[in-house]
């Protein structure tokens, strides 16, 4: 079963407090989406770090639920 946009927000956002989430779905199918993520969080991590605290926040949904995740993290302005 496919997760809806929503959902991955939401599941960001409990790991992440005050993260700017923005989730798009690329085909149209609940299947393949990018998630744009901005995070005071992220200072002093290098990219890889930062994309596995976003992983960490989906709980092992990625592969299953959630088959497709292109990612893009930064900080605040």
């Amino acid at each position: 079963m496919a997760m809806i946009a929503d959902e991955i927000e939401k599941l960001i956002k409990e790991d992440l407090p005050g993260a700017d989430v923005r989730i798009e779905d690329l085909r149209g199918d609940g299947d393949h989406y990018a998630a744009h993520v901005i995070y005071e969080g992220f200072r002093g991590k290098s990219r890889i770090q930062q994309h596995q605290m976003v992983y960490k926040s989906l709980k092992g949904r990625m592969g299953g639920e959630l088959h497709a995740l292109a990612l893009q993290t930064g900080l605040p302005d």
